[in-house]
């Protein structure tokens, strides 16, 4: 917005605003338009695609030691049990 020069001599000392300002309208331009994906779902498919291949040789061997180290409390307490089993009076 413009503002307007004080005229008066004890007038406020803020500005006045031209609320009329118009500006200046920009022409066309010549630069190409930038080709966008058609929504957020393609922008990521297309980033997991390629991000996907690389990534899942190390996620595997990850899970995969992430199973075994759960697995083997488990085993280990069932064969506890099962020794338990087999030296009480019971049977």
């Amino acid at each position: 917005m413009n503002s307007l020069p004080n005229t008066q001599p004890n007038a406020r000392k803020f500005p006045l605003v031209d609320y009329h300002y118009q500006t200046s309208m920009l022409n066309g331009s010549s630069a190409p338009c930038v080709q966008t994906s058609k929504s957020l779902r393609d922008i990521t498919r297309d980033y997991f695609d390629a991000e996907a291949n690389r990534e899942f040789l190390s996620e595997a061997a990850v899970f995969t030691a992430l199973i075994a180290m759960a697995i083997m409390p488990i085993v280990t307490g069932i064969s506890a049990v099962l020794q338990l089993l087999t030296t009480s009076p019971l049977f």
